[in-house]
């Protein structure tokens, strides 16, 4: 506990009503952004580095309950209780399509090759659209057993993961067949479900537990008890050794990935936190309350210390392949002693 550090967050104003939902494209040539659903029926990009506001995409007429953009930051999608998903310019914020539903939608997600949009809600019905063919009817998916709260793509695009709302469990769908073939079971409705950014975790948080599961073989691989109902959860991306949490005590918790100890506690918000969501290089993390704001909290320089035990989703790779290049240039520069004049370096 001695490692707590209290931080400022940069506050980022702008919506009138509570933030519900956070996303962060991955790192662009223009940098990385941040977008943000919110009951105010106004979705809103900023600079995800420093939480500028970048602009407005007006076009709905009720809550937005989520929001993504695609992999190269150029288009976003969200999707509202005014019965559609829309599809958004992110350079121009001119709307592009809107997808037409029979009720509120929950959730949409772009497809890793950007090509579909997953969509969902209250109709219990998962629709992926062609974005190439944006006037043709989507796909439909067999039913969910319950109103769809959250999806994701995996595995290349060839898995839909999703949650309900009503009922727990993440469900696991085969794109192929249209199918589910995997449940994995929680004890309450999952609120929150996220691929880790190497495709090896999936984080969920459901009532008041954080559990990480292997994104491949779908065994339970960490469950942690929460001091409190959390509604969403992160996992730190480059090294994987620790994880953010936010719940009903307005509080943004920070805590280890190997042991679940709290090491940091965020307070500011001035409502339950919604959504909190680690940008994609891991130096800074952002969350979203009922009281309106966006709050983005730097994550500090990694301690020397944990550095070196840093076994995250990429560490071990990262350690294997950086040993193997180490001793290769050792070898190399052993060789090369006498014509650079320098000495050799002994290999390990």
């Amino acid at each position: 506990m001695d490692k707590k550090k209290v931080v400022a967050p940069l506050v980022c104003h702008g919506h009138s009503r509570p933030v519900v939902d956070l996303f962060y494209s991955p790192i662009t040539p223009d940098g990385f952004f941040l977008v943000s659903a919110s009951k105010d029926s106004t979705p809103m990009l900023r600079n995800g580095e420093t939480g500028d506001w970048i602009g407005t995409f007006q076009g709905h007429k009720g809550a937005v309950w989520s929001c993504c953009l695609d992999k190269h930051a150029l288009r976003a999608a969200s999707a509202s209780a005014d019965f559609s998903a829309k599809l958004w310019d992110a350079l121009t914020g001119d709307e592009l399509h809107s997808f037409e539903h029979k009720h509120i939608v929950r959730a949409c997600a772009f497809s890793e090759d950007t090509q579909l949009l997953l969509t969902g809600g209250v109709e219990k019905v998962l629709r992926i659209f062609d974005l190439n063919r944006l006037d043709a009817p989507p796909r439909e998916v067999e039913n969910s057993p319950g109103s769809v709260r959250t999806l994701a793509w995996l595995h290349s695009d060839q898995t839909i993961l999703s949650t309900c709302t009503d009922i727990g469990g993440v469900r696991l769908w085969d794109v192929r067949t249209g199918k589910i073939f995997r449940t994995l079971e929680t004890k309450s409705s999952v609120t929150s479900a996220e691929v880790s950014q190497d495709g090896r975790y999936i984080t969920t948080a459901d009532g008041s537990t954080v559990k990480f599961w292997d994104a491949n073989h779908f065994g339970l691989v960490k469950s942690y008890n929460m001091p409190c109902i959390v509604e969403s959860a992160s996992l730190e991306p480059t090294y994987g050794n620790k994880f953010v949490a936010g719940g009903e005590d307005m509080w943004v918790r920070v805590f280890d990935f190997h042991t679940g100890a709290e090491v940091g506690c965020n307070k500011g918000h001035h409502g339950p936190v919604h959504c909190v969501r680690f940008s994609p290089g891991g130096e800074s993390y952002a969350s979203g309350s009922e009281d309106g704001t966006i709050r983005i909290w730097q994550t500090g320089p990694l301690t020397h210390d944990e550095q070196d035990t840093s076994n995250g989703p990429t560490q071990n790779v990262k350690d294997a392949a950086d040993e193997v290049t180490q001793q290769i240039e050792n070898v190399h520069i052993a060789e090369e002693k006498n014509e650079r004049g320098e000495n050799a370096i002994n290999a390990e």
